[in-house]
Formats: structure tokens, C-alpha cells, sequence
């Protein structure tokens, strides 16, 4: 019983939800909408674990699918990444604030406030102005180049256990710059990116604890999805497949995501990530395959470029994170977040 009240808000969640889902599919007669797009349903059913078990989005999973698979444009990954993650990452963060785990605040909070201005100038004066193309790459060599910054990187991240509130001043000035370049950009055209931005700083540069990191990276993720949500609605601007896919993956991702927070609790967090970025590789070159004839060699050296590149970025934030002193460890935590009483 315990446990359930600490839950309450989370499942209140849920509750909402899944009676307007079902007022939509029943109510309003979409049911057959949802049928005729089960592959999303079934896609998201990964993507939504690897959204709440990771720091990267659902739309990690949502955007390659639709655009490489199916061959839809790359506005509507970008669209549909908004739609599912408002609610597979809401799920997600709701369930962490009621299980009350540690999070780093002050970086989240300074993050929040650069994303709530970025996100949505991002939207409405970048995005139109990037060719379809140039999104996909995008995508591609952000989550490339962080997937192979784990498979070499990976025994090193899974050590850190620093506190994360040792300067919380530097860290919200941090966080504010990192949401608002990360919304105006990545999130804008792409429909994620500020979660791996945000992680990235947190593992490599402030060495914190992945117990913290990751669930920080899910809670903006989210607001940003919430953001970009708002937007494209107050714009009327979304892609027209958008609901179609949204109504079919929905309810797969309001539970997605927050046993990805809980399975990977008990299973550990290497196993997962390690996976996570053997895909974000795969759709790289798949990305570059698929895109061959528009891009070329010379296209093919240019994508290479920019995937060393956001290594070296990677690692000047690693660099960075070395030479400042030894952190303070994280205080230890029990499952559900909750840091252990005195005896």
C-alpha cells in the first residue's frame, strides 16, 4: 500500500489518459485509425523502453522507423517524436518524481527555462527552412556519433556515482545555455537531441551518477516534447499522419516508458545502453544507405566529418570533466529513489 501512495500521481496519469484514449478510439470512432497503424504500436513498444531507460527519446525509435522504413517525410518523424514522447516521457518522469529519485535539479531547472524560449522559436523559424534531407542527417549523425561514444566510453560512464548539486549555480547557468541551443536546433527539427545533450554534460563533463543522469535527461525530454506539442497545436502545423500513428502508439507508450525506468533498475543500466547504441550506429549507415543517391561520397565523407566531430565535442567534455577535482559521490539511494534513513 505504500508503495501505491507513493505512486498516486503517476497512476492518476494514467487514468486521464486512457479514458481520453478510449473516448477517441470508442467514443469518437478511431478505433479502426489505431488498427490500421499496429507497426508503430509494435515499434514504440522498444522505443518506449528505451525512452524511460535511457537517454534517448522514443523518438529515437519513432523517427528512424517512419522516415527509413516506411519512407515517410522527415517533418512527420519529427512530429510524431512531439506527439508520443508528450506522452510515453510524461508517463515516464511522472513515474520518477513519484518514486522520488534523485535528480539533478539545478541543471534541469536552467534547462527547462532555455527550452521553453528555444524549443519554440526553433520550431517556427528554423525548422521550415531545413530540406527534409538535412533533418535526417541530422538525426542520424546526433545519435551516431553518441552511439559510438558508448561502445568505447561505456565501462567508463556506467563508474561515475558524483553528486549532482556540488555548484548548482554553474550548473543552472549551464543548463539554461544547453536547453535553449539544444531546443532552437536538435529538438526543433528533429523532435529530440536535448536529452542526449543534457546527459552528455552531466556524464562527461560533471562525471554524475547514471542513477541521476538518465532520469534527468527522460524529465527534459519531456517538457521539451510538452513544448513542441504546444507549439505545433497553438500553430495548427501538424503533419496530417500524424494521429493516425499517435492513436496506435499511444497506449503502448503510457506504460512503455515507466517500465523502462523500473526493468532497468534491476537489470542494470550497461546492458540496455549498450544495445541502444548498437542501433544508434545502425541507423547511421543505414541512413547514409538509404540516402546514397542524395548524398554521395563526397556527402558520405561530409556525414563522417560531422559524426568525428561531435566525438571530439564528447570528448573536450570528457577532458573537461577530468581535470576539474575529484567530485563528491552521489549519496547512495534505495530502489525507489529514496535516499536511506540514519540508523
Amino acid at each position: 500500500m505504500a508503495v501505491l501512495k507513493h505512486l498516486r500521481l503517476w497512476l492518476a496519469g494514467l487514468v486521464v489518459f486512457y479514458a481520453a484514449w478510449l473516448l477517441l478510439a470508442f467514443g469518437l470512432d478511431y478505433w479502426a485509425l489505431a488498427k490500421a497503424h499496429w507497426p508503430m504500436a509494435l515499434s514504440m513498444a522498444i522505443g518506449s523502453y528505451a525512452a524511460g531507460s535511457t537517454p534517448m527519446g522514443g523518438g529515437t525509435v519513432g523517427f528512424p522507423v517512419l522516415v527509413l522504413l516506411f519512407d515517410m517525410p522527415a517533418s512527420l518523424g519529427r512530429d510524431f517524436s512531439f506527439a508520443v514522447q508528450s506522452i510515453g516521457m510524461v508517463s515516464a518522469s511522472l513515474f520518477i518524481l513519484a518514486r522520488r529519485q534523485t535528480l539533478a535539479w539545478p541543471m534541469l531547472r536552467g534547462a527547462m527555462l532555455g527550452s521553453l524560449f528555444g524549443t519554440p522559436l526553433g520550431i517556427l523559424f528554423v525548422a521550415p527552412a531545413m530540406p527534409d534531407l538535412w533533418i535526417k542527417l541530422v538525426f542520424a549523425v546526433l545519435w551516431g556519433s553518441f552511439g559510438i561514444l558508448h561502445l568505447y566510453r561505456l565501462n567508463e560512464i556506467t563508474a561515475h556515482n558524483a553528486c549532482p548539486h556540488s555548484e548548482p549555480r554553474r550548473d543552472f547557468r549551464l543548463g539554461l545555455w544547453l536547453g535553449a541551443a539544444a531546443g532552437v536546433s536538435a529538438v526543433a527539427t528533429t523532435g529530440v537531441g536535448i536529452d542526449m545533450l543534457i546527459y552528455a554534460v552531466l556524464v562527461l563533463m560533471c562525471r554524475v551518477d547514471l542513477k541521476v543522469a538518465i532520469p534527468t535527461s527522460v524529465v527534459i525530454m519531456a517538457f521539451s516534447s510538452v513544448i513542441g506539442v504546444a507549439v505545433k497545436s497553438l500553430s495548427g502545423d501538424w503533419h496530417p499522419q500524424v494521429f493516425g500513428n499517435w492513436m496506435a502508439a499511444a497506449p503502448v507508450v503510457a506504460l512503455g516508458a515507466p517500465l523502462g525506468v523500473f526493468v532497468v533498475a534491476l537489470i542494470g543500466r550497461k546492458p540496455t545502453l549498450l544495445v541502444v547504441a548498437c542501433l544508434c550506429v545502425v541507423q547511421l549507415l543505414w541512413t547514409c544507405y538509404v540516402e546514397w543517391q542524395a548524398i554521395g561520397p563526397a556527402g558520405a565523407v561530409l556525414v563522417a566529418a560531422a559524426v568525428l566531430l561531435g566525438l571530439l565535442g564528447f570528448e573536450w567534455l570528457r577532458a573537461i570533466g577530468r581535470r576539474r577535482p575529484r567530485p563528491q559521490a552521489a549519496p547512495a539511494t534505495s530502489l525507489n529513489g529514496v535516499q536511506p534513513q540514519a540508523t
